[in-house]
């Protein structure tokens, strides 16, 4: 349960019409269109599932009873925190041009934006910090970033994979820094695995980075379990990469037996979550068969942990997500339980997800996460400040 004097706090959303203006119009699906081979279309990564999330907090009577957090500007001595300057330059470049590829031509990572895609991205990155100082500073409880283009898998010296600027890791230097919290740990539930944040941290025990993720979707040959750090990092980094075609039950073991207990082992002073709702059952960039009440129960748990670890400080950033009729309802369940609101809105698609067959854990599943509970016992207790 939260403690009292957190529940009296409302849940923070970031939100900017602006943000859904990202541009990221040579996409079809997640591939570049042209070249007389792919045909134009609608982009994976593009307003329509972050907008409809919005809608339907609006449509649910949820949307006034939270409290707004307005983005700003991520300065460069913020951002260069985690991403090289030579990118900054490089982005800036591209922006007031006609935009460009952020993965600088990185293999697999197309990451296009159009003019005035750098000003978009630094506003998404700010809102992340402007939700950490609210929460620190205990003006609100939690927070939902609904922010976009994404950011896991942007790296320190490109973008990679739709994402800019990597959300996750802004937040939690800023912590450390502005806030002298020493612990972070982020937890990463997006379908693909949770590069990002594990290079960027990867020799570093101050800030424990844990992705659980469909094993092989993407990027390609990323995540495996014995990815754990290096040198005073070692073992501040789990992966759980999950067999295609795991539902319900094999995530509520990932997060009992793997995730809050390596929580409650590292003991963070705050817990950011890279939220992303491709593991939904419909979605065309993976194969699993999570529902709105899967979302629910997973981010009770962090929610309990991080009541027990660290004050309640628990920050959620918007991720993927692309099949849009059955997102926003991810969304909602995910805004309700942090806010302890409950909408006007019921979500149909759950009873019919429910009734899909191996919703519950699999022997295959099971021997996955039996490996990665093993790597629990690996994560330290003795950590620095971070830099």
């Amino acid at each position: 349960m939260m403690s009292a004097s957190v529940s009296r706090l409302p849940t923070g959303l970031v939100w900017h019409e602006l943000l859904m203006w990202h541009d990221t119009n040579l996409l079809a699906g997640f591939l570049k269109a042209g070249r007389g081979v792919v045909e134009p279309d609608e982009p994976s990564e593009s307003a329509a599932s972050k907008r409809r999330i919005k809608n339907l907090l609006d449509v649910a009577g949820l949307t006034e009873q939270l409290a707004w957090v307005k983005p700003r500007p991520a300065t460069d001595a913020e951002l260069t925190r985690v991403h090289a300057p030579a990118y900054l330059r490089a982005l800036r470049k591209l922006s007031a041009g006609d935009g460009g590829d952020a993965s600088l031509g990185a293999f697999g990572g197309d990451t296009p934006f159009g003019p005035g895609g750098f000003e978009i991205g630094i506003l998404a990155a700010g809102g992340m910090l402007e939700a950490v100082d609210a929460i620190v500073e205990g003006r609100i409880a939690n927070a939902y970033a609904l922010v976009r283009p994404p950011g896991h898998h942007a790296v320190r010296e490109h973008g990679f994979g739709f994402c800019m600027f990597n959300h996750g890791a802004l937040a939690a230097r800023h912590a450390q820094e502005k806030h002298g919290l020493k612990r972070i740990a982020i937890v990463d539930w997006d379908v693909h695995h949770g590069n990002g944040a594990e290079q960027i941290f990867w020799e570093d025990p101050s800030v424990f980075t844990l992705s659980i993720h469909q094993d092989g979707a993407y990027p390609p040959r990323s995540g495996p379990i014995d990815a754990r750090g290096a040198g005073a990092g070692f073992g501040a980094n789990l992966n759980v990469p999950l067999p295609p075609g795991s539902g319900v039950g094999a995530y509520e073991a990932v997060m009992d037996r793997v995730v809050i207990p390596a929580l409650h082992r590292f003991k963070p002073d705050m817990i950011i979550v890279a939220c992303g709702f491709d593991a939904g059952a419909y979605d065309p960039q993976a194969r699993m068969m999570l529902h709105s009440d899967a979302f629910r129960g997973m981010t009770r748990r962090v929610m309990e942990a991080a009541d027990t670890l660290c004050g309640g400080r628990l920050l959620l950033t918007h991720e993927g997500g692309y099949h849009r009729p059955s997102v926003p309802f991810y969304g909602l369940a995910v805004v309700e339980q942090l806010s302890g609101l409950k909408g006007t809105v019921e979500d149909i698609f759950v009873p019919m997800i429910e009734a899909m067959a191996y919703q519950a854990l699999q022997p295959h599943q099971d021997a996955v996460i039996a490996a990665a509970e093993r790597l629990v016992a690996d994560i330290g207790q003795e950590a620095g400040s971070g830099g």
